[in-house]
């Protein structure tokens, strides 16, 4: 048999997203084997309905090729697109096929994806690979982790392009410009690591009022002395120090806002001491910073004026949801390293913060691919995002980020497809769309399979997300994994389950169901169903060809594409 004369090496977008009026530019790298003419088209679709399908005849030479194909979508936003190329032979003989996808948004934060960076050497020659490969994941925000001079004095000393940090990285302010630069020419935010009360001892010895106290009288401090805790309260010598350092920093680069990070409830406690001995609260002072920063940011750039601050452990989450944050960020910790915790810190931060984004910070080694992708699952269906991915196809496995660990070819594929969903996908997953997990669960029923709202381990998990005339409905595939930790060694793959006889009980009227999977087809695909009735209610009556680790199903309450 002959060999197919051309691949599609790899399909993208030229941005991580794309504003209201921008052109959309689609890289689509060809590999031929002989000179040959093709047909090259994409498939511009809205979930399930197609918008355009730009097209182009090539006559292409042995090698390597990349052509562009270009489309101006609505300025609606936000709204996610899926696309999917097939090239094909003069005579229409279908030769290769690939997806991929992109989502026009006013701002990143409307539906962050953050990403990391860490290395800053002199020098770097790859700032441009770096960024480019990021923004292939649609990753549209960069955290710039330990980019500063120190904690208290975030910018070096004047004139000073290259210095050494407090662990002894040798770093560039040179390649911090570059890598914003690179970051903006992708539509990617930059932003700058800050913590909220970090100093160096000699900082905090110099200023003994400054500091903040145990109830002993003893000054509180991090990572075994390194750092010396300061107090944030609004108005304290040190918040006033902090936030004009957060100008200064803002005025000398082209950084898109501040991620101000903490330590934890663990290392402060809920109430520290001043130097006078009088209780401090630190979720009031964590939010009084935020407003203040805030503020601080917008009267020198509106645009610029994204904060992000870490909920360590989901601690103050109360507190910090409705305050002045873009996207609410939680770095997760024992108790909850569950995959039901997954979903539960989801929605409790979306309900808290009137429906704010939700990023979690959840560290994890990317040899326990089925770990990582059971995650990635569970996190997109419940409506969230994750920071994990970063540095030379690096990703977050532990707490301190230059610490990250190679992902796997074959996990990069996986997680490239994920990604691709997550967008493609982004208007019923995110957005204004509800959680409605604990009322579906309990309403559907799979044959010879156990479902759980909680994710119990040996499962079909159901999260149900709801809007305006329509039902996202995931099924997340746990039969055969144990464990319901995360954090647990790698479990084996799920059980691979077919033809799934699927009741699913309904409160109004379902017009159709279109199902979708990461794992099979990205497509929308009809899914024929019966409707019947029984003491329980109304029910709809369906079978899902496949369900590997995650399946989507959309049900509509109308037969119109009005979603």
């Amino acid at each position: 048999m002959a060999s197919t004369p051309v691949t599609l090496h790899d399909l993208y977008p030229d941005r991580a997203f794309y504003r209201p009026g921008e052109e959309v530019r689609l890289i689509v790298e060809l590999a031929a084997e002989r000179p040959c003419r093709v047909r090259v088209t994409a498939s511009i679709t809205h979930l399930a309905k197609e918008l355009a399908a730009p097209s182009r005849t090539l006559a292409l030479q042995r090698g390597r090729h990349s052509v562009t194909l270009n489309w101006r979508p609505p300025p609606t936003a936000p709204r996610g697109y899926g696309v999917d190329v097939r090239v094909e032979a003069e005579g229409g003989e279908p030769l290769d096929r690939r997806s991929t996808a992109f989502d026009v948004l006013e701002r990143w934060s409307q539906r962050p994806r953050y990403g990391f960076l860490t290395d800053f050497t002199p020098g770097r020659e790859d700032v441009d690979q770096t960024v480019a490969a990021l923004a292939r994941y649609h990753i549209n925000g960069l955290q710039f982790y330990d980019w500063m001079y120190r904690h208290a004095e975030l910018l070096p000393p004047e004139g000073q392009e290259e210095f050494t940090d407090p662990l002894g990285r040798r770093l560039s302010m040179g390649t911090v410009r570059a890598f914003i630069a690179a970051a903006h020419a992708r539509n990617m935010a930059a932003m700058p690591y800050t913590a909220i009360y970090g100093a160096s001892p000699e900082f905090a010895e110099a200023r003994p009022g400054w500091v903040l106290y145990r109830p002993s009288g003893e000054p509180i401090t991090f990572a075994g002395g390194f750092l010396t805790l300061m107090n944030p309260a609004s108005g304290s010598p040190w918040a006033e120090h902090l936030l004009g350092q957060f100008e200064a920093v803002l005025r000398a680069t082209d950084f898109d806002g501040l991620h101000i990070d903490q330590y934890g409830e663990e290392h402060t406690g809920s109430v520290a001491r001043d130097a006078a001995g009088r209780p401090v609260d630190l979720p009031e002072a964590f939010v009084g910073m935020i407003r203040a920063a805030r503020a601080r940011a917008t009267a020198i750039s509106p645009r610029r004026n994204a904060i992000v601050f870490n909920c360590v452990a989901n601690w103050p989450i109360e507190a910090i949801a409705p305050a002045e944050v873009d996207f609410v960020y939680i770095e997760l910790w024992p108790p909850d390293v569950t995959y039901g915790a997954l979903h539960r810190v989801i929605v409790q931060a979306w309900q808290l913060s009137g429906g704010k984004p939700v990023v979690l910070a959840a560290y994890t080694d990317p040899q326990k691919a089925v770990t990582v992708r059971l995650m990635k699952a569970v996190i997109f269906a419940s409506g969230g995002t994750q920071i994990e991915l970063g540095e030379r196809d690096g990703m977050l496995a532990d707490p301190y980020f230059p610490q990250y660990r190679p992902i796997p070819p074959a996990l990069r594929r996986t997680l490239r497809r994920y990604y691709d969903f997550a967008v493609r996908y982004g208007d019923v997953l995110a957005g204004d769309a509800q959680d409605a997990t604990p009322q579906r669960a309990a309403r559907i029923l799979i044959e010879g399979q156990p479902v759980s709202a909680d994710l119990s381990p040996d499962t079909v998990a159901a999260i149900s997300r709801r809007g305006a005339g329509f039902e996202a409905l995931s099924l997340i595939n746990l039969r055969g994994i144990h464990t319901p930790q995360w954090t647990d060694p790698a479990p084996p793959p799920p059980l691979r389950l077919t033809d799934l006889r699927v009741r699913v009980y309904v409160e109004g009227p379902v017009r159709r169901l279109r199902w979708a999977s990461p794992d099979v087809e990205p497509r929308l695909r009809p899914l024929p169903f019966a409707q019947g009735a029984d003491r329980k209610g109304a029910y709809l009556e369906f079978t899902l060809p496949e369900l590997a680790y995650w399946a989507l199903i959309i049900l509509e309450a109308t037969a119109e594409d009005h979603l």
